[in-house]
């Protein structure tokens, strides 16, 4: 809706914002005396007095709008009501009371420039531009005329009526009436066959799907009857390998093993056990190395033995639990390379399953020596031999290892 311009008038004539004044008691008083039934009724709204125009005699104007006003009658009835000026907008939230003025144009801007012609200057009187000549194109290849198609030569076809007509009816022989017979109840249906539970895993006894009358096998087909292969006794012989044969494979050695106790033999074949003061003493300090060096050893132990003929043994090592012995092995050879002067060492088959053995040539007292060490889950034995050789060496201290070392019961 268009909102009310200052100065403007309402519809009605009065001017907006003043109710014309009008006596309480002209209002409570009806307009217009009661007009007669066989009388017609006045119009609603009188016609103002016309009144002669005098242009000869100018008036203020501000006379003239005051006469204007005060003579015109109010209308008795008008439509519409006057509308009253609009409120004054609150500003908006952050909205400054003052309207902002828009900013100034730049001197430089291109609204105070002079506009100038692009085209001023430059010839445009002509656009004809010179065209290259281009080789007349061959004539075109016309088309072939396409063969004469046969006309069908079918039975033709019957006369399309309106709607087809649907034969006569053939007339139905009369029906004898007689005296109806009584029909039995019909039985219940018999309830459909059990069909015989099967065990799990197994498939039905129903025999093979013939083929049908009339096939022939392809060239090269040799019938083969399909073997139904049953997979899980495998699967569960794999499944208890796996279980229980890793952990008895590589337990088993640690068990027969481990744990177990050692003690020094008197006598080992030709071997005696020396108790001299000096075989004493150097026991005593092989046995304090041993300590030393495998500081988690549960027993440590150690002797010299010699035979008649001058032979002379010095075995020592210990027992506890050892998870490498194959690494341990080549640890206690390192470590009796400097000692004896061993050469490089050999590794030696002990035909036991967790056991590793190494032997190296040396030399101890101007005198050559074989050193062997036999190293497995539960104890160690190292052996000095002199005057053997190195096979003899290694099948002596297998000997001495198995008097010496023996399991707990």
């Amino acid at each position: 809706m268009p909102e009310p311009q200052p100065g403007a008038r309402p519809a009605d004539g009065n001017t907006p914002g003043a109710e014309p004044d009008r006596a309480p008691a002209a209002a409570d008083e009806p307009t217009s005396p009661p007009v007669p039934s066989d009388q017609p009724a006045p119009s609603a709204q009188p016609e103002p007095p016309t009144r002669p125009e005098t242009p000869d005699q100018p008036a203020p104007s501000d006379q003239s709008e005051a006469a204007a006003t005060a003579e015109a009658p109010a209308p008795r009835w008008s439509g519409s009501a006057p509308v009253p000026p609009p409120l004054p907008r609150r500003p908006a939230w952050g909205e400054s009371a003052e309207p902002t003025p828009p900013p100034p144009l730049p001197v430089g801007s291109p609204e105070h420039q002079t506009p100038v012609d692009p085209w001023a200057g430059v010839d445009t009187g002509g656009w004809d531009l010179p065209s290259a000549e281009l080789p007349p194109l061959p004539p075109t290849v016309p088309y072939p005329t396409p063969p004469a198609t046969r006309q069908w030569s079918g039975p033709p076809a019957g006369p399309v009526g309106s709607h087809p007509v649907s034969p006569a009816a053939a007339p139905r022989p009369p029906q004898v009436t007689g005296p109806r017979i009584p029909t039995r109840p019909m039985p219940p249906p018999a309830p459909p066959p059990a069909v015989p539970k099967q065990r799990r895993g197994r498939r039905s006894a129903t025999p093979p799907v013939a083929p049908p009358p009339g096939w022939q096998a392809p060239k090269g087909y040799v019938p083969v009857p399909v073997r139904r292969r049953r997979r899980w006794p495998w699967v569960l012989l794999l499944t208890l390998a796996c279980c229980c044969g890793c952990p008895a494979y590589y337990g088993f050695p640690i068990s027969a093993q481990y744990p177990v106790q050692a003690a020094l033999p008197a006598q080992v074949d030709d071997l005696s056990l020396r108790q001299d003061n000096r075989s004493a003493e150097t026991a005593q300090q092989l046995e304090n190395e041993v300590r030393k060096e495998h500081w988690l050893a549960e027993d440590t132990f150690a002797g010299v033995y010699s035979t008649s003929n001058g032979k002379q043994v010095t075995v020592f090592g210990g027992t506890g639990f050892r998870l490498n012995p194959e690494s341990d092995a080549d640890a206690e050879i390192s470590r009796l390379t400097e000692r004896y002067a061993l050469d490089a060492p050999e590794s030696v088959d002990t035909g036991v399953r967790g056991r590793h053995e190494r032997c190296a040539v040396g030399r101890s007292a101007g005198g050559e020596v074989v050193v062997c060490t036999s190293v497995d889950y539960g104890s160690i034995a190292t052996g000095v031999f002199t005057r053997l050789s190195v096979a003899d060496s290694a099948a002596l201290l297998a000997t001495l290892r198995a008097q010496i070392v023996q399991p707990k019961g």
